[in-house]
């Protein structure tokens, strides 16, 4: 008998963090506290499960599994992911947004991680392995207030240097955000930009990410300012929603204005940014872009218009992106700050997925599947729902 999926089902477990989420969504170091996250499990009639953590847990809330997740997988070929996903992607519409591209994302990635076990390959190989390992950029936290933190320009040329020192061969800032008193501020992002050329010179590659809020005037400053400076690339300065402010911003520059990111519309969306010339770079990844098979067909986008595709954040789902694509050049390790170490290893991990050389480069796993090297008896000794 053909192969099918038999069981979905998610677990909510305990774990322990340093990451503190302010008012606008962005993570700030500080005490170790417990919290929770989920894993998803997809398993099919000859017993092979497929995995993916899924932190925050709302996007695979219980009503969302029972209503439209297990509905449309069970029973169903594993193999046909494709097929599963347009099938969730067109129940979005009826759910007036309560159905998420992360929850298509989550579902996505366990997928491949059964496929990847059942063949018994690591996913960018499956994907294409178009390489086995790729450099790393440093990506901070966005600033804060608090001494020896990022909580000024001299701070941010502080920590570059120790980023140097670790071996990363590129360093993106994160810049003063709400609720950050006295953010945003374009001059003082200025200033902290200014501060990392000069302390690390002037051939490490630099990158912004800025205020996702500024007006098209302060963008176009900020811009101006950084392109002086050499920078590489400048990422989400506007609400995105307006396309036609970057095709505005991207006409006026010559630094290479990356994008979109949160902007709604999978694939589509970065079809129609690369058409009306909005951006220089595209920028999707696996959660933002509702999965590995969809981010992938954004970044044949790109490819078709000879354009780089940067893939957007860590995890073993961007890195089976980037063993799978030949026009994105960086890895984003992040979110670092003086106060956090990176490499710590939560416990529900026997290890990172993206230990980085001393080259400044991530290997590819080599494990089957996506990778993740999940304690599985820490999850089931903290779970505390399951559905």
């Amino acid at each position: 008998m053909p192969t099918s999926i038999t069981d979905v089902s998610v677990r909510v477990f305990e774990t322990e963090t340093r990451l503190h989420v302010d008012s606008d969504g962005h993570a700030h170091p500080g005490p170790g506290r417990t919290t929770t996250a989920a894993l998803l499990t997809v398993r099919d009639s000859d017993g092979v499960e497929g995995r993916c953590l899924a932190a925050p847990s709302f996007a695979v809330e219980r009503s969302l599994v029972e209503q439209h997740v297990r509905p449309v997988l069970l029973g169903a070929d594993p193999y046909q992911r494709d097929r599963l996903w347009y099938e969730l992607a067109k129940r979005r519409r009826g759910t007036h947004g309560a159905l998420l591209d992360r929850t298509l994302s989550t579902v996505d990635q366990a997928l491949w991680d059964l496929l990847g076990r059942r063949t018994g390959m690591p996913v960018w190989r499956l994907l294409g392995g178009v390489r086995d390992r790729v450099p790393a950029y440093g990506s901070t936290m966005c600033g804060d207030d608090v001494p020896g933190g990022l909580s000024s320009p001299q701070e941010y040329g502080e920590f570059a240097v120790q980023l140097l020192d670790q071996g990363y061969p590129a360093i993106k800032l994160h810049t003063w955000m709400p609720p950050v008193p006295g953010a945003p501020d374009v001059r003082r992002d200025i200033a902290a930009c200014t501060a990392v050329r000069d302390a690390v010179g002037p051939d490490v590659s630099l990158m912004l990410d800025a205020n996702h809020w500024y007006s098209r005037v302060e963008a176009l400053t900020l811009g101006r300012a950084i392109q002086e400076l050499g920078f590489a690339w400048y990422e989400e300065p506007m609400e995105e929603s307006s396309m036609q402010s970057y095709r505005w911003l991207a006409d006026q520059l010559e630094i290479p204005v990356v994008g979109p990111e949160t902007a709604f519309g999978t694939f589509h969306v970065r079809a129609e940014w690369a058409v009306a010339g909005a951006c220089d770079i595209l920028r999707v990844g696996a959660s933002n872009g509702a999965g590995i098979g969809a981010a992938m067909k954004a970044v044949h986008v790109a490819e078709a218009f000879g354009m780089d595709c940067e893939i957007h954040g860590p995890g073993s789902a961007n890195l089976a992106l980037l063993g799978a694509m030949g026009n994105g050049r960086w890895y984003e390790r992040g979110l670092l700050h003086p106060h956090l170490d990176y490499d710590r290893v939560p416990p529900h991990l026997n290890s990172i997925v993206d230990p980085m050389d001393a080259d400044g480069f991530v290997a590819m796993p080599e494990t089957p599947g996506l990778g993740d090297d999940l304690d599985l008896e820490h999850v089931e000794r903290h779970t505390v729902a399951t559905w």
